[in-house]
């Protein structure tokens, strides 16, 4: 739904833009009408009395497009071309108007986005967990440790510069820093950072590279689970499990998952039983039980809400917006840094089509998270449009650009050619991300 209403609004943005300039929108589509055969491709289409403009919804969901009158684009309506020009076709009108019809999807998608986290911020207002409050330290995996960083060490700033929020920032600020300071015991130490540090590497570890520390204590025990059956209570806390030493979650799951590893191997239900099998020794009693199939123990987990108070900040209405705005910002400072990583591999394998996107939304219905899920979105949405890719408005922005500095305008083989180029690059890109969702699905990433 988010998905389709942001698309809508974008190519509104190239209709408003037209029908101000006089320039006529034959098509309004949501989806692509690719023909097969005789059937034109719509899945429904009506057209108003005095109207120019046909609207419908075609079959293929890659988007939507308006068709523009004098225009190439995706619809690749050459014969339109090899007609003479008319004053309502967007070849006929100034460089700067044929401009601002073509960013005015881009526009519409990023002020929407600004407008939604505006919103958010005055209706839900901001909370978040500060680095400096977090007293028990974070936890580190090896790779941390081997640049210098220790368990319980507090997290103090980069490169000079205080790391705040608890969040992805600090996963970027870490892997841009040249420094990061930390408090160990009562003194500050400074950590030099490697120049090659990938914020993919750090996300995609397992223990990840930094987490905030939470020991491994007991919050709520499931009835009938193999806890309760063993006698674990409330406020246990997990000294180790079958030997290995256990001092918070993180270093829990990642024990977890090698039984996991070691359970994929089981060749008979006698060994798959030794594996579940396990011996836990918490702070009150040492427990012997079976962990269910899939290695569950059955207990809920504290988290840092349980011994942190986020830190809340209310907005009114018109303090919403310089806050919005600044949220969006940094939200979007963010994903063009995080692009750097795409090509590589582990880059490309991180693409996400139509399932990585429906996984962003919570599956409980959550407005406050479909609201934020959606301006992410709509950002996102505004900035791949305005990349400089032939078929995508950038691609249209780069070629009237160049016009407006040399006078001349590309030639229409040359734009029809890139438009194909373009077009196939992104039918490329929508396969290889809908093929990574899939061998996501099946356990192949």
């Amino acid at each position: 739904m988010a998905i389709s209403l942001l698309v809508l609004l974008h190519e509104g943005g190239h209709f408003f833009f037209s029908k101000l300039f006089g320039v006529r929108v034959e098509k309004f589509y949501m989806f692509f009408d690719v023909g097969i055969g005789k059937w034109d491709g719509s899945i429904f289409k009506f057209k108003p009395k005095n109207s120019d403009t046909q609207y419908g919804a075609g079959w293929l969901p890659l988007g939507g497009y308006c068709k523009i009158a004098g225009m190439i684009d995706e619809s690749f309506d050459t014969e339109q071309m090899s007609r003479p020009p008319q004053p309502w076709e967007f070849r006929t009108k100034p460089a700067w108007q044929r401009l601002l019809i073509m960013i005015g999807g881009v526009l519409v998608n990023f002020l929407l986005a600004l407008f939604i986290y505006s919103m958010v911020m005055f209706s839900w207002g901001d909370s978040y967990f500060d680095t400096k409050d977090m007293t028990m330290g974070f936890k580190f995996n090896q790779d941390a440790k081997a640049l210098g960083f220790q368990d319980h060490d507090m997290l103090v700033s980069y490169d000079g510069k205080p790391f705040g929020r608890f969040d992805v920032d600090v996963y970027r600020h870490i892997a841009d820093a040249k420094t990061v300071t930390v408090k160990r015991g009562n003194k500050n130490v400074n950590i030099q950072m490697p120049e090659d540090m990938s914020l993919l590497d750090m996300l995609k570890t397992e223990p990840a590279f930094v987490r905030p520390f939470v020991p491994a204590e007991v919050d709520t025990v499931m009835p009938e689970s193999p806890a309760a059956k063993a006698g674990m209570l409330k406020g246990d806390k997990i000294v180790s499990i079958n030997g290995k030493p256990v001092d918070s979650w993180t270093e829990f799951t990642y024990q977890a998952g090698v039984l996991s590893d070691m359970l994929a191997n089981a060749k008979t239900k006698s060994d798959s039983l030794k594996i579940r099998t396990a011996t836990i020794v918490t702070t009150r009693d040492t427990l012997h039980l079976v962990l269910t199939e899939d290695l569950k123990l059955g207990v809920g987990q504290t988290s840092i809400a349980s011994y942190y108070e986020p830190v809340k900040v209310s907005f009114g209405f018109f303090e919403s917006f310089p806050a919005g705005i600044r949220y969006g910002i940094n939200v979007l400072r963010g994903y063009v840094s995080d692009l750097r990583y795409v090509a590589s591999a582990d880059g490309a394998k991180s693409l996400g089509g139509f399932g990585a996107i429906g996984s962003l939304f919570p599956p409980v219905w959550d407005w406050h998270q479909f609201w934020m899920m959606t301006a992410f979105l709509s950002i996102i949405l505004a900035f791949m449009n305005i990349l400089p890719i032939p078929a995508l408005d950038g691609g249209h922005v780069l070629f009237l650009i160049y016009e407006m500095i040399t006078g001349r305008k590309p030639s229409e083989n040359f734009l029809i050619k890139a438009e194909y180029v373009g077009f196939g690059l992104l039918i490329l890109l929508m396969v290889v991300a809908n093929l990574n969702d899939i061998l996501r699905w099946l356990g192949y990433m």
